[in-house]
């Protein structure tokens, strides 16, 4: 793991992603991004975790429900991959959930399918 802040974090992430967007373009499903993110984040030696389980506390009690965030890199950002035409307000409700449910104070909501990458992607930090 490395020692980087969430910004200096975020930051590689988002050239990770720039890459894959501008290699790749719009249009594709979202597994196409994934295996071609999670290329680009082994690339740059970060250490990271694909479809990773996200359980539900409720009334004390650990639920599994099936939430899984498409990625964790470095244990502290949390990555929410979209290839949707529209970024539609539930898909950052989804994150601020995922983000609240797994402790994590940092997350990036990436859509694929937009014609400008910067266009796509919302940070939120909890």
């Amino acid at each position: 793991m490395t020692t980087l802040m969430h910004g200096e974090l975020t930051e590689k992430i988002w050239k990770a992603a720039l890459e894959v967007h501008k290699s790749l373009g719009p249009g594709l499903l979202e597994s196409a991004y994934k295996v071609a993110l999670m290329k680009e984040l082994g690339d740059l030696n970060l250490n990271y975790r694909v479809e990773v389980p996200i359980p539900m506390i409720y009334k004390g009690q650990k639920l599994e429900c099936g939430y899984r965030a498409d990625f964790v890199v470095e244990e502290k950002v949390l990555i929410e991959l979209k290839a949707a035409e529209h970024m539609h307000n539930l898909f950052k409700a989804q994150l601020m959930t995922y983000l609240k449910l797994s402790k994590h104070k940092v997350g990036l909501l990436i859509n694929f399918n937009c014609e400008m990458l910067k266009q796509g992607v919302i940070r939120i930090v909890m």
